[in-house]
C-alpha cells in the first residue's frame, strides 16, 4: 500500500476548514476535502486554488455517508483525517436540533468507523503514522464561572450544538481507550476572520453595519466569549497534528480574547467610525439595539492555554483588537463574497 503525506480533510470549505485547507498546501501536502456544501459552505473561499492545484481534490458528500468515506480512503490513502465537518451554529441548534444529531454524532460516528476499519489495514510503520483529529469546541464544557477550563474539565453543554459536540468527543475518546485508536482532539474558543458566514456574531454586525441595519445584541450583552483569530487556530491544529500526542486533548484559546459580547460591537463601530465617519458626527454605535436573550445563554466561556503552550510550544499571535481590525477590512474589500451569500437568500435574521 502506498503512504503519501495526504490529509482527508472534511469541512473544507466551511469558514475555519478552507483555512486549514490553504495551510496545508502551503506546508506540502496533498489535500482531499469531503464537504457536503450545506448553506454555510461557500466553493468561492477557495475558488483561487481549485484551478490548476494539483495537489487539491474536492468530493462533495457527507461524512454519513460510509461508502463514500471508504471509497476516498480506498483511491487516496491519507495518512491523516482532520474532521471539521459538524453543523455549528446555536441558534440553529434551538430551532431545529436534528441536523446537529444527524452530522455531529451519526456522521462523526461514521467517518470514525471507517477511518478505524483503514488504520486496522494498515501495515504497522503506516498505523504509526496515521492520526484521526476532531475539532471541537469550547462550549462542551459549559458556561465558565472561575479559572479557565482545562482539558480534564467535566463537561456541561448547554444547548443542542454543544450536546452534540461532547457526545462526539466522548465517542471519539472511547475509541482511543477501547480500541487504541489513535485519534486528536481541539477544543477551542470562539473563531471569527475572513471568510465567516454571516450568521456568526462578528461577520453579521459589519454585515449590518454595511447595510446601515440595527446591531442587535442578546440580553444585556455581558455574555464573555474568548475570541481566536481564525489563522491562529488553524496554525495550532497543524501543531498538534504534527506534535500531538495520541489520545490526547488540547485546548486552542486566542489571545488577550475574553470580551463581552457587547463590547465586541462597539469595538466593530468603532473602527468603522474612523475608516467610514458618519454624518453629523453620529456614531454607529447608535445603530445598537437590545433583544431578548436565548434560552440556555452560557455567560462565560473560557479555556486554559498551558498543555497546548508547552506541550506544542504554540502561542496565539493576534491579539483580539488586532484581529478585529484585520477582519473588518477584510469584509469591506470582500464585498464579492459575502454579497453572493445574501444573494442566495440568507436574511441575516435571529434564531432561536
Amino acid at each position: 500500500m502506498s503512504f503519501e503525506r495526504t490529509i482527508l480533510v472534511t469541512g473544507g470549505y466551511g469558514f475555519i476548514g478552507s483555512h486549514f485547507v490553504r495551510l496545508c498546501l502551503q506546508k506540502g501536502c496533498r489535500v482531499i476535502n469531503l464537504d457536503a456544501l450545506t448553506y454555510a459552505a461557500s466553493q468561492a473561499t477557495l475558488k483561487d486554488i481549485e484551478k490548476g492545484e494539483l495537489h487539491y481534490h474536492f468530493q462533495k458528500g457527507q461524512i454519513q455517508d460510509r461508502d463514500l468515506v471508504r471509497s476516498l480512503f480506498s483511491k487516496f490513502k491519507p495518512s491523516m483525517v482532520v474532521n471539521f465537518a459538524a453543523e455549528t451554529h446555536v441558534d440553529r441548534s434551538i430551532d431545529s436540533p436534528r441536523p446537529f444529531i444527524d452530522t455531529n454524532v451519526v456522521g462523526a460516528f461514521a467517518l470514525l468507523e471507517e477511518s478505524r476499519n483503514y488504520y486496522n489495514a494498515l501495515t504497522p510503520e503506516e498505523k504509526e503514522e496515521f492520526k484521526f483529529l476532531h475539532i471541537s469546541t469550547d462550549e462542551v464544557f459549559g458556561s465558565c464561572p472561575g479559572d479557565a477550563y482545562k482539558e480534564d474539565a467535566s463537561y456541561n453543554p448547554s444547548s443542542p450544538y454543544a450536546a452534540s459536540k461532547a457526545s462526539a468527543d466522548l465517542l471519539i475518546k472511547s475509541f482511543y481507550h477501547t480500541y487504541n485508536f489513535p485519534i486528536l482532539i481541539t477544543n477551542c474558543t470562539n473563531n471569527y476572520g475572513p471568510y465567516q458566514f454571516p450568521e456568526k456574531l462578528i461577520p453579521l454586525m459589519i454585515i449590518r453595519v454595511l447595510q446601515g441595519q440595527s446591531l442587535p445584541i442578546y440580553g444585556n450583552g455581558m455574555q464573555i466569549r474568548d475570541w481566536l483569530y481564525v489563522q491562529d487556530h488553524v496554525e495550532a491544529i497543524w501543531g498538534v497534528l504534527q506534535g500531538g500526542k495520541k489520545g490526547n486533548t488540547y485546548n486552542i484559546p486566542g489571545l488577550n480574547g475574553e470580551v463581552p459580547n457587547k463590547v465586541v460591537v462597539e469595538e466593530i463601530c468603532s473602527i468603522f467610525d474612523t475608516m467610514i465617519p458618519r454624518q453629523n458626527n453620529a456614531s454607529y454605535k447608535d445603530l445598537i439595539t437590545y433583544v431578548s436573550d436565548r434560552p440556555g445563554h452560557d455567560f462565560r466561556y473560557a479555556l486554559d492555554i498551558e498543555k497546548i503552550k508547552k506541550n506544542i510550544r504554540w502561542y496565539p499571535k493576534v491579539n483580539f483588537k488586532e484581529g478585529l481590525k484585520k477582519t473588518v477590512a477584510w469584509y469591506l474589500e470582500n464585498q464579492w463574497w459575502w454579497q453572493e451569500i445574501l444573494d442566495r437568500g440568507y436574511q441575516a435574521e435571529r434564531l432561536g
